[in-house]
């Protein structure tokens, strides 16, 4: 183990039982090698080699022949100072990793002790009923489940053990390579090492990176080197001088190529030679992840600022500047055919998109600067041409969005319009608009071009996903949910985040043209705008000044570190139907807003007060919801229905939505609104539908109450929750609170009429 000498994997007892001081007792004699080494040097510079350099009775061809090799002697005795320095510090490195792995390798059979087990000498864990009653020793005995618990732990520790023998090789490589002669030609064969490196690291970076070579060469390789590729990349791509030192040594175009070899050996493989180049391609991205992080964050030093400049040209941003540099250039380079080209960048995207590593957030800005200004240098830059190349992403800006979408920060500081930094070292940005708008310097997203006879042009069917899941990362705060995921509470955002949402509804709702939402943003949109529930519901109801609403305001509301969004009603609404042309979008707005309403319902007084005030507030905001959102809903189905919807019911916008699937997105409100409005038996769909069926008739002011029914079952249902008998019909119990829920429907009924006017006027209806 860290002797050096490695017979065989350490066992987990081994582990436990060594050691690991002596690894720096070792050290501190290996520096006391080099102090003596350097006593030796300062005696023979003075005593031997001295003689030698001229000026004293010596002279002469015997002369000039000694001083060459005094020379030689010389620089051996402090190559064999730096050697020696080198081991000890290869030793005090591995000491460290493994004092930490140990604390991993008895963390792991502490929690299997908690959880009842016995652990053996060889760290097999098997349930422990020393301390059990006879009962519950059989009940536990008899439990289906126990083999496979034992397994997990059994396992858990394995995994700590095998961490431990990932360190274990590297260091024997270390260990190894250190001592080499590193210069043959320096006049002596085998001598010390005068380029020793006091990093484990380094030497498995360079022991591994002829193998990598290999395979971006399209080379065969042996098991056995692919197996230590494999180890060295797992054990090491969270280390910066590891991916540091392989990558310079790959360069750019050798990472692209590895990534292209990589991804055509996963499609090619099966089985466990497809894992293998699995892990490898995972753990080079992750690699690529440590190697490019730059310390701060945007926040202090924007790409592009002084300060940032100032980090590049220190020796600190050397690697950073050099890489960087080099991927300006191979990434525009063609590394496919002519008739099929494959760009360095698109490789080098697809590459990044296998880490789960999260990449910094100065590095994701920065490639992104370079991504824009390579596809405006050349717009045809990132076309599919034909079946493009399959594993590869074909838009490598769209597919560094959806990188940048897992670090939600970076996602916002990149299409945040009031740019990044402060004082001297603010820098703007217009990458939203350039992403997000039409005509007028925004992108031109790239086709998909078929040859044949003649050229024929389509859209890209994977065109703006990334873009998305970047707007729902950057507005929202947290990474782009799955499907079927819930998301927690909305809210809160920061003032960058109510930003980007602000600019984003600005933007696609120019020229009055929010209706119409690219299909691959819809869903990202809306969920989105769902996280921003208490924000929309107020912008709906018209309350208050802090909105500015139905008009809105030229920047977001912001209360400390907490903002909002502040855009006109008009804008919102038809954005929000632009996003409900994808069902299930519609069905998380609808059911967002109607649960954010019914939760401000359920915080109303016990007492109604006077005029039942504190009691209709509430209820005429959840009227003035409920009839923008099934106006933009019976929006919908007319439009996609031509006027007929007689069918309406059938669409699978209702349907998945009537049997209770999961709907993702849908943010987590209180519990008595989730239980009130669980408890409505009026499924809102009908609304919609009563609401599209008047929606020709709706010039007529009395048909804008078409589809308040549901609105009146949420009042009944929290009106009940409250005490109310809402089946005595004259209020024989004279009971004060009968009125108010009275009055709350008379007011619900107004107030939705109203809000479906709006939405007439703000939906093009007159």
């Amino acid at each position: 183990m860290p002797t050096g000498e490695r017979n065989g994997v350490p066992t987990y007892h081994e582990i436990i039982s060594t050691d690991l001081s002596k690894l720096t007792t070792a050290a501190d004699r290996w520096d006391g090698m080099a102090e003596k080494f350097n006593a030796v040097e300062r005696q023979y510079k003075r005593d031997v080699h001295g003689i030698s350099l001229g000026g004293g009775p010596w002279i002469g061809f015997s002369a000039t022949t000694a001083a060459v090799r005094f020379d030689q002697t010389l620089k051996e005795l402090q190559a064999a100072q730096t050697e020696a320095k080198a081991v000890a510090s290869i030793l005090r490195d591995a000491h460290t990793q493994f004092t930490e792995l140990k604390r991993k390798v008895e963390a792991a059979r502490d929690e299997a002790v908690r959880a009842g087990m016995a652990v053996s000498a060889q760290g097999t864990c098997r349930y422990d009923f020393s301390e059990l009653t006879q009962q519950e020793a059989y009940t536990i005995r008899h439990d289906p489940d126990l083999p496979e618990i034992e397994r997990s732990w059994t396992s858990r520790i394995a995994t700590a053990v095998a961490a431990v023998d990932d360190a274990d090789a590297g260091v024997k490589i270390a260990l190894t390579e250190v001592v080499k002669d590193s210069n043959p030609n320096d006049g002596t064969m085998n001598g010390f090492n005068a380029d020793a490196q006091g990093d484990v690291e380094v030497y498995e970076a360079e022991a591994v990176a002829d193998t990598a070579q290999r395979i971006a060469d399209g080379k065969k390789v042996s098991a056995e080197d692919l197996a230590a590729l494999e180890r060295a990349l797992r054990d090491n791509s969270e280390d910066t001088a590891f991916t540091q030192t392989l990558l310079t040594t790959l360069g750019t175009d050798g990472t692209i190529r590895l990534g292209n070899e990589l991804n055509d050996r996963v499609l090619d493989s099966d089985g466990a030679d497809r894992a293998r180049y699995r892990e490898i391609q995972r753990e080079l991205a992750n690699s690529v992840a440590t190697a490019t992080t730059v310390p701060g964050s945007i926040a202090q030093a924007p790409p592009g600022s002084p300060k940032f400049q100032q980090w590049l040209e220190s020796p600190e941003g050397k690697f950073y500047r050099e890489w960087k540099e080099s991927l300006d250039e191979s990434g525009t380079k063609n590394f496919g055919e002519e008739t099929q080209p494959l760009r360095g960048y698109q490789s080098f995207v697809s590459l990044m998109q296998h880490a789960d590593a999260e990449f910094d957030d100065q590095f994701l800005y920065d490639l992104g600067d370079d991504l824009i200004a390579a596809e405006k240098e050349t717009p045809s830059i990132f076309t599919k041409w034909g079946s493009g190349h399959k594993g590869i992403e074909n838009d490598a800006l769209d597919g560094l969005l959806a990188v940048m979408s897992r670090n939600p920060d970076a996602a916002t500081a990149f299409l945040d319009p009031n740019g990044n930094g402060t004082g001297a070292n603010h820098v703007g940005n217009d990458h939203l608009a350039y992403l997000l708008g039409e005509g007028d310097g925004a992108r031109e997203w790239p086709k998909h071009l078929y040859t044949g006879y003649t050229v024929t042009e389509m859209e890209d069917y994977t065109s703006r996903l990334g873009l998305g899941a970047a707007l729902e990362a950057a507005t929202t705060g947290h990474p782009p949910l799955a499907d079927g995921e819930r998301a927690g509470e909305p809210g809160p955002h920061t003032p960058a985040q109510a930003r980007v949402m602000q600019n984003t509804i600005e933007i696609l709702d120019q020229g009055a043209g929010g209706e119409e939402i690219h299909h691959n943003l819809q869903r990202s949109v809306g969920r989105a705008l769902a996280d921003y529930a208490a924000d929309n519901h107020n912008i709906l109801a018209e309350n208050g000044t802090k909105y500015g609403s139905p008009g809105g305001l030229e920047q977001p509301w912001q209360n400390g570190e907490d903002a909002g969004i502040t855009v006109g009603k008009d804008s919102l609404m038809r954005v929000m139907r632009g996003a409900s042309s994808d069902d299930q979008t519609y069905a998380l707005l609808q059911d967002t807003q109607r649960m954010y309403a019914m939760d401000q319902l359920a915080r109303a007084p016990e007492s109604s007060g006077e005029g039942h005030e504190s009691w209709k507030k509430p209820a005429s905001d959840l009227a003035a919801v409920t009839g923008a959102m099934n106006s933009i809903g019976s929006d919908v189905i007319f439009d996609e229905r031509d006027g007929k919807i007689s069918a309406a019911n059938d669409q699978a916008k209702y349907a998945y939505h009537v049997i209770g699937a999961p709907i993702t997105g849908l943010p987590v409100f209180g519990d008595t609104a989730q239980r009130l409005v669980d408890a409505a038996t009026y499924e809102w769909s009908q609304d919609v539908i009563s609401a599209a069926e008047s929606k020709a008739q709706e010039q007529n002011s009395e048909h804008y109450s078409a589809g308040v029914t549901g609105t009146y079952d949420l009042i009944d249902r929290w009106a009940q929750d409250r005490g109310v008998d809402i089946n005595d019909e004259t209020n024989a119990a004279n009971d004060p609170n009968w009125d108010a829920w009275q009055a709350m429907r008379r007011e619900a009924k107004q107030t939705y009429s109203a809000s479906r006017g709006d939405a007439a006027v703000n939906l093009g209806w007159e």
